[in-house]
């Protein structure tokens, strides 16, 4: 019966997550994304109109900022798979500890202090250690999908729960001013933290040999960048990531700027959130009955029409449908790259029986790819328009503003996600291969408790073949 069907089912029912571990899993997320999001909307219109430093000083406070933020992934993810285990886990106590700081740093991200002449070193000093502080909560928080179950459709309904109550909570902030949104952010990253502590189990990982000897850190990090489907995967969500990172940053700009529409923005940035949030369960089905290969092509190419309208045909009505649609879109983005990682480390615990303990590493570099390429063009895209012209602090710009906007909402979003798709068609990991996988760990799981390395490898070796 060792390779039977039963022991499986039984494991399988052992990993069911309760609606509640899945809510507070969701909620101990929320404000980090909704920190984010913010940012990634209003921070450059903030530097440039708010807190009024010229456009090259804005554009080197987004992109040092994004690039010490992506140094810091892997620093973080190098330390995290040194944790040892304490009560409440070993990614636990790193969201736990740093979230108080990342509290008082953004805070003053969104503080307009009495000065003039520092601010650009102001924010550059508070952005950089506001990404240091999140990436400390970020990392940990993103491998802890891996832990709170061995079944995908779990681990999947989980990242979906997180997605939705994002968007939500984001949604319920637009309309605030800056400052007023920090402080609440601010608290919620304090009460959420206590709940996702008090309501999600760390588990173990099943499939891991019990040895004594880990495998050293830059060898795993070696074997993580020879495994190809992570490069893949890695390689196309950065350049759909780019696209619409330079969406979200340049998209209040483009409303205020070269379609007259700065009257609506907020409306309409809140259209594209409730789109989101409403269409992420969609999008969770669709990845199940489908797959989500297919789904990524299906919901990331969606918006690419739909933005070039905007640019051809400037007016409300039109704004508001490319809102939707967007929304489509940015949950597809927000959803599948975080639902297929985990398919990615399942199938490298296959590949690799003798390693254990990496997933920060999948995840920090995950992170840290995407955060250094959307800093480059954060930085690029805001030396364009100084490039262009644009005056800080004026009520109209310049022509040349306006073409270069509608350039980083329209054509180079468009080529990016083109870039991206082709990138993810060689994707190795289908369904298929995603349900063989599944079975050889459910297996695995059962049978691994206190064997060797050797033992495991063994056995690996016997699932895959059979």
């Amino acid at each position: 019966m060792l390779f039977g069907n039963e022991a499986p089912a039984a494991t399988h029912l052992e990993q069911k997550l309760s609606v509640c571990s899945k809510l507070c899993f969701a909620i101990g997320g929320a404000p980090n994304q909704v920190a984010g999001s913010a940012t990634a909307f209003f921070l450059q219109i903030y530097l440039l109109d708010v807190a009024q430093i010229n456009p090259f000083q804005a554009s080197m406070v987004l992109f040092i900022g994004k690039a010490w933020g992506a140094v810091s992934d892997p620093i973080v993810g190098f330390f995290v798979t040194k944790s040892r285990w304490t009560k409440i886990g070993r990614l636990m106590p790193w969201m736990v500890g740093c979230t108080p700081f990342v509290v008082v740093s953004y805070f003053y991200l969104w503080f307009v202090p009495p000065f003039t002449n520092g601010r650009f070193i102001w924010y550059l000093g508070f952005y950089c250690l506001y990404q240091t502080l999140i990436t400390c909560f970020h990392v940990p928080y993103s491998a802890l999908t891996m832990f709170l179950s061995t079944d995908q459709r779990e681990r999947d309904s989980a990242t979906a729960y997180r997605k939705v109550t994002v968007q939500l909570l984001f949604a319920l902030l637009i309309k605030e001013v800056y400052m007023i949104a920090a402080g609440v952010i601010g608290g919620l990253f304090l009460i959420c933290t206590v709940v996702m502590v008090l309501g999600v189990k760390e588990r173990d990982d099943p499939y891991a040999p019990k040895t004594e000897k880990p495998i050293p850190f830059h060898e795993g990090f070696v074997l993580v960048m020879k495994h190809g489907p992570y490069l893949i995967l890695t390689a196309a969500f950065l350049f759909i990531s780019v696209a619409i990172q330079l969406v979200q940053s340049n998209f209040v700009l483009f409303c205020t700027y070269a379609v007259d529409l700065r009257d609506h923005f907020q409306n309409i940035v809140l259209t594209i959130l409730m789109s989101a949030a409403v269409s992420i369960p969609f999008w969770q089905w669709f990845l199940q009955r489908f797959g989500k290969k297919t789904a990524a092509f299906c919901g990331i190419t969606w918006i690419m029409p739909f933005t070039v309208m905007l640019v051809f045909i400037p007016n409300l009505v039109v704004a508001y449908v490319v809102a939707v649609s967007s929304g489509l879109s940015v949950a597809a983005s927000l959803l599948l790259p975080w639902s297929m990682l985990p398919d990615v480390v399942d199938d490298f615990r296959l590949a690799n029986p003798n390693s254990k303990g990496h997933e920060a590493i999948f995840y920090s570099f995950y992170v840290f790819f995407t955060k250094f390429a959307a800093g480059i063009s954060l930085g690029v895209s805001t030396l364009c328009l100084e490039f262009a012209g644009y005056d800080t602090g004026a009520c109209r710009q310049p022509h040349a503003v306006a073409y270069t906007l509608k350039l980083l909402i329209g054509a180079a979003p468009v080529a990016f996600i083109i870039t991206g798709l082709m990138i993810l068609l060689l994707y190795p990991i289908s369904e298929d291969v995603r349900r063989q996988n599944k079975l050889a760990l459910d297996q695995l799981s059962v049978c691994c408790a206190g064997m060797s390395v050797s033992d495991t490898a063994v056995l690996l070796e016997f699932l895959n073949t059979h």
